[in-house]
C-alpha cells in the first residue's frame, strides 16, 4: 500500500483530510445511484444466490466459445438477469436485505415469460404480426415485469421515459404532427417487442448477453486477483515527488483502473479514498479536489480496452468490429488524459502547491518486477483483436490468461494454494476463493446494464417500428435551417439533455436511433455521427441531477456536490469540445484514424497528426484559459484569447485555425510581456 507523507518542514495533515468510513458510506451510496441498491444475504440463501450468479458466469463463458442461437442466448440471459434482479433488488429500501414473497412471483413469473418464448420456437416467432392471446399476457408480463426491474435498479426517471415510448407507440395517431402515426394496437406491439429480435431481445440485448457480461466477468477477474490494487500502487510510485504529482497520480490511476472498470463513480470512489489526502495535503481544496477525482473517473468511461458499455453497441449499430470502436477511441482519449495533465500542471503552478512524498513499501521497480503480469490481460484483449480474434473470443482467453497469470503469487491467485496441497478440501477452498468470488461478482456487476439495455430495446423497437427517428431527425434539421453547425449543436444539446435523466448506456442507445440520423443526412460519417454522440452521453456522469461521479466524490472530499460538479466541469470541458471536429469537417475526422484498421493503409497520415497537433494546442489553450494559467497567471484580456483561439482551433478549416494560433501566440507574447506573475490564490 502508498501512504502519504507531508512535505519537508510541515506538519502531519489535519484530520479533516482523512476520508472517514461516514463519508466512504455515503459515496457508496452514489455507486448503488449508479448501480442500483443490492440486498446483502447470508446463511443458506446467500449460498443459494452466489451459486446462480456463479451459473451464469459460467453458462457465458461457455457461450464465447460454443454456438448458441441468438433467439436462444438473448432471452436466457434476459430471464437469467431479471431472476437475480428480483432476489438482489428490493421493492423498496425498508425491505433490503430480505426477499419477499412478491419477489420470489416476479422472478418467477420472468422465467416463465422466457420458458414460454423458448418452448414456442420458430412457430412463436412467426406469428409476430398476428400473436395470439396467451403470447399477449406472457408479453404483456415481461414488458411490465422488466419496467419494475428498470425502477429497482435505474430508478423512476428511466422507467418513465420507457413507459412514455410504449405510449406513445399505443397513442400515436391522438398526436399533433408533425409527431403523429397511425398507432399500434396492444396486440401488434407486443407482437414486435416480444415476438422478435428487434425490440427486447434487439442490438442491446445481443451486446449485453454476448460483450458486456464477458468484460464484468473480465473485470471482476482483475479486481479479485489484485490488481486494481496495484494498477493504484504503480500510479503512486510513477508520479510521486513533484508538487503536481498528487493530481498525476490520480490521472494515471484513474486512466488505469478505469479502463478495465469501465464505470466513473465506481473508480471515482476507489481512487478518491485513497488519494483525497494527498490531494488535500498538496494544497487542492475540497471542491477542486473532487472535480479532479470526478474528471478522472469519467475517463473510465472513455479508455481502451472497455470504454463502458455503450462503446459495445457503437459497434453493434455499425455493424464494424470492437477493434474498430477501440482505435477510434485511441487519439481522443490520449487528448482527454493530456488535457486533464494539463489541468494538473496549472493547478500547481496556479495554487503554489507544495510537494508531497510517498512513503512507498515497494518502489516503482519492485512493484513492477512483482506484479507485472496483471499488464498482460490488459495487452492480450487488444493483441488477440489484432491477431483475427473475434471481441468475445479475445475477452475470453484475457479473462483465463488473468485468472492463469493470477496464480503466480500467492497473494494474488484466484484459487488458494491450499487446494494444490489438499489443506481445507476442494470444495471449501473453492468456495472461500477468489475465482468463486469473482464469477459472483461478473454476473451481479453486469445485472444493472443489463437491465438498462433491455429496456432500451423496448424504446430502440417503437423507434424503428413508428419511424421516430426519422421524423425526430427532420425536425432537428429543419430547426438548424440545414446548417452543420447549429445541427451539431442542437445535437449535443439533445444527448446532454437526455443524459440528465438516464444512464450513459441508455442516453447513448436513445440518442444513436433518434440524433444520429441527422448528422447523418448531413454527410456526417456514421462513425463520426456515433462517437460524437457516445461522448456527450458520457457528460452525463457530470451532469445534474445525475451527476453521480462528482457527487459522489463530494461525499468524500466533504465539499459542496455542485461546486465539485461546476469543477469537474472545468477539467472536463476542454477536452468535450474535440468531439466537434469529428462532424464539422472531413479533415476532423483524422482524429478517428478513419474509423477502420481497413483504412489505415490508405490514411493521410501527414493531416492526421496535423488535426491531432491541432485538437492538442486547442485543449491546451482552452486549459489554459478555464484556469487562468499559462506561463504565469493570465489576466481577462489573454484568458479571452486563449478561450477564443482554443475554440477557433477545434473548429479544423485552414484559416480558423490559422486565426486561433495567432490568438494564441498574442497571449503568449503579452504573457512574456509581464515581468513578475501575481502571488498563488488559494485553491478553490
Amino acid at each position: 500500500m502508498v501512504n502519504a507523507s507531508v512535505p519537508p518542514g510541515g506538519g502531519e495533515g489535519s484530520p479533516d483530510t482523512a476520508v472517514s468510513d461516514e463519508s466512504l458510506k455515503k459515496a457508496e451510496q452514489y455507486i448503488e445511484a449508479e448501480e442500483g441498491a443490492t440486498n446483502r444475504f447470508s446463511g443458506p440463501f446467500a449460498v443459494f444466490v452466489s451459486l446462480v450468479a456463479v451459473a451464469m458466469s459460467l453458462f457465458h463463458l461457455y457461450t464465447a466459445y460454443a454456438i448458441v442461437p441468438a433467439q436462444e442466448l438473448r432471452p436466457i440471459h434476459v430471464g437469467w438477469v431479471l431472476f437475480l434482479v428480483f432476489l438482489l433488488f428490493p421493492a423498496a429500501r425498508r425491505f433490503r436485505h430480505r426477499v419477499m414473497p412478491w419477489d420470489w412471483i416476479a422472478a418467477a413469473a420472468a422465467v416463465a415469460s422466457i420458458a414460454y418464448m423458448l418452448h414456442g420456437g420458430d412457430d412463436f416467432m412467426d406469428r409476430n404480426t398476428l400473436p395470439d392471446r396467451t403470447d399477449i399476457v406472457f408479453g404483456v408480463l415481461l414488458i411490465v415485469l422488466l419496467l419494475e426491474a428498470v425502477r429497482r435498479t435505474s430508478g423512476w426517471i428511466l422507467t418513465v421515459v420507457v413507459a412514455a415510448f410504449i405510449a406513445y407507440a399505443l397513442f400515436g395517431d391522438h398526436l399533433p404532427e408533425p409527431w403523429e402515426h397511425r398507432g399500434y394496437e396492444l396486440g401488434r406491439l407486443v407482437g414486435h417487442l416480444y415476438m422478435t429480435l428487434e425490440g427486447i431481445f434487439g442490438v442491446a440485448v445481443d451486446v449485453s448477453s454476448s460483450l458486456i457480461i464477458l468484460f464484468t466477468i473480465y473485470g471482476a477477474f482483475l479486481q479479485f486477483s489484485g490488481a486494481g490494487k496495484f494498477f493504484i500502487d504503480f500510479s503512486f510510485a510513477a508520479m510521486g515527488g513533484k508538487s503536481s504529482g498528487a493530481g498525476r497520480t490520480v490521472v494515471l490511476a484513474s486512466f488505469l483502473l478505469g479502463g478495465p472498470s469501465g464505470s466513473g463513480v465506481a473508480t471515482t470512489v476507489t481512487i478518491g479514498s485513497v488519494a483525497y489526502p494527498l490531494l488535500a495535503k498538496a494544497g487542492y481544496g475540497k471542491e477542486a479536489a473532487g472535480g479532479l477525482l470526478a474528471a478522472g473517473g469519467l475517463g473510465a468511461i472513455i479508455s481502451p480496452p472497455v470504454l463502458g458499455a455503450a462503446a459495445f453497441l457503437i459497434a453493434e449499430f455499425l455493424k464494424i468490429s470492437y477493434l474498430d470502436v477501440l482505435l477510434m477511441a485511441v487519439i481522443p482519449t490520449c487528448l482527454y488524459y493530456l488535457g486533464l495533465f494539463l489541468m494538473v500542471e496549472f493547478d500547481a503552478r496556479r495554487f503554489g502547491m507544495s510537494d508531497v512524498r510517498f512513503r512507498q513499501v515497494d518502489s516503482l521497480w519492485v512493484l513492477t518486477r512483482r506484479y507485472w503480469y496483471h499488464f498482460l490481460s490488459l495487452i492480450a484483449i487488444v493483441a488477440f483483436m489484432l491477431v483475427g480474434f473475434s471481441p468475445i473470443a479475445s475477452v475470453f482467453w484475457a479473462t483465463i490468461a488473468a485468472g492463469v497469470t493470477s496464480l503466480l503469487r500467492r497473494d494474488t491467485s484466484l484459487i488458494p494454494y491450499e487446494i494444490f496441497t489438499g489443506r481445507g478440501g476442494v470444495v471449501g477452498n473453492l468456495w472461500n476463493s477468489g475465482l468463486r468470488r469473482a464469477l459472483e461478482g461478473g454476473s451481479v456487476g453486469v445485472l444493472n446494464v443489463a437491465t438498462t439495455c433491455a429496456a432500451a430495446g423496448i424504446i430502440v423497437g417503437v423507434v424503428t417500428l413508428t419511424g421516430l427517428g426519422l421524423k425526430f431527425s427532420s425536425i432537428v434539421i429543419a430547426y438548424a435551417a440545414g446548417n452543420l453547425l447549429l445541427t451539431a449543436i442542437y445535437t449535443a444539446l439533445i444527448v446532454w439533455v437526455v443524459g440528465l435523466a438516464v444512464p450513459v448506456t441508455a442516453s447513448y442507445i436513445i440518442c444513436a436511433v433518434i440524433a444520429a440520423p441527422a448528422l447523418i443526412k448531413l454527410g456526417v460519417p456514421d462513425f463520426a455521427a456515433h462517437m460524437f454522440i457516445f461522448y456527450y452521453a458520457v457528460l452525463s456522469e457530470v451532469s445534474p441531477p445525475t451527476a453521480l461521479s462528482p457527487f459522489a466524490a463530494a461525499a468524500i472530499t466533504g465539499g459542496d456536490p455542485y461546486k465539485t460538479t461546476l469543477q469537474s466541469w472545468k477539467y472536463t470541458m476542454p477536452a468535450f469540445l474535440v468531439p466537434f471536429m469529428f462532424v464539422l469537417d472531413p479533415s476532423g475526422q483524422g482524429l478517428l484514424l478513419g474509423g477502420s484498421f481497413k483504412n489505415l493503409a490508405h490514411a493521410d497520415w501527414a493531416g492526421v497528426a496535423l488535426v491531432t497537433a491541432t485538437a492538442f494546442l486547442g485543449i491546451a489553450a482552452l486549459a489554459a484559459g478555464f484556469q487562468g494559467w499559462l506561463l504565469k497567471r493570465a489576466n481577462a484580456v489573454e484568458r479571452v484569447l486563449l478561450l477564443v483561439g482554443g475554440l477557433l482551433l477545434v473548429y479544423p478549416r485552414g484559416m480558423v485555425d490559422v486565426a486561433g494560433l495567432g490568438l494564441i501566440v498574442v497571449a503568449v507574447i503579452l504573457q512574456l510581456g509581464r515581468r513578475r506573475p501575481p502571488a498563488p490564490a488559494p485553491a478553490g
